[in-house]
């Protein structure tokens, strides 16, 4: 099974980063639900946002596993933590495990960019970078995407569309729809809002189907 399906932007694990100011005791923490259009519950996500003035830190975990008659076919674990100095991304590691091999990613502001350190080598992104995890509304400022499990950058384009009406954990929620689309026109992400900037629900696609995050 191709390890792309499970790309999500967005994941996981405590890991801190040296330098960071004093953040608040409780955090927010998100925790998301996750449902492939094929093969059902596959695990958890969450994002636990700790923020202290300008500063905001962002720790991310993610649990995935695909199981067909009791075998586990793919298995993905997400840690990840990314920190912010108001809407620009100062650093990131992350640590994505696929069926027990990791891949680790650790990055950099460095002047008018943002440099990458894979297994392949550095990636170089403009400042203005966000990584695919849509924690709130402000990753969605922005034309450039780092994808968190291979560290690739990807051109788009955001669309916000109509306020519309869903139905997370059985209660009617309003939310502000927004659309990320490749250059080409081809849908990569859709992130839904409520009208706290809470990201109450979000869907990847990739050519394996549409794998979608709902608040819990």
């Amino acid at each position: 099974m191709h390890r792309r399906m499970f790309v999500v932007s967005l994941l996981l694990g405590p890991m801190l980063v040296e330098s960071a100011p004093a953040l608040s005791a409780s955090p927010e923490r998100m925790v998301y639900r996750v449902q492939h259009s094929r093969y059902g519950n596959i695990g958890t996500y969450s994002n636990a946002v700790e923020k202290a003035g300008n500063a905001t830190t962002v720790t991310t975990e993610g649990h995935i596993a695909v199981s067909v008659l009791g075998v586990v076919l793919y298995r993905q674990d997400i840690a990840r933590q990314e920190r912010w100095n108001a809407d620009r991304l100062v650093a990131f590691h992350g640590v994505t495990t696929v069926n027990g091999k990791s891949i680790e990613l650790t990055g950099s502001a460095d002047g008018d960019r943002f440099v990458l350190m894979s297994p392949d080598g550095s990636i170089v992104a403009p400042a203005s970078v966000r990584i695919a995890n849509p924690w709130s509304a402000d990753v969605l400022r922005g034309d450039t995407l780092l994808t968190p499990d291979r560290g690739r950058i990807e051109n788009v384009q955001v669309k916000t569309t109509e306020e519309t009406s869903l139905a997370i954990n059985g209660r009617a929620t309003r939310a502000k729809h927004y659309e990320i689309n490749r250059l080409d026109g081809t849908k990569r992400y859709e992130v839904w809002l409520d009208d706290r900037g809470t990201p109450v629900q979000f869907i990847t696609y990739n050519q394996n189907g549409m794998i979608t995050f709902i608040l819990t």
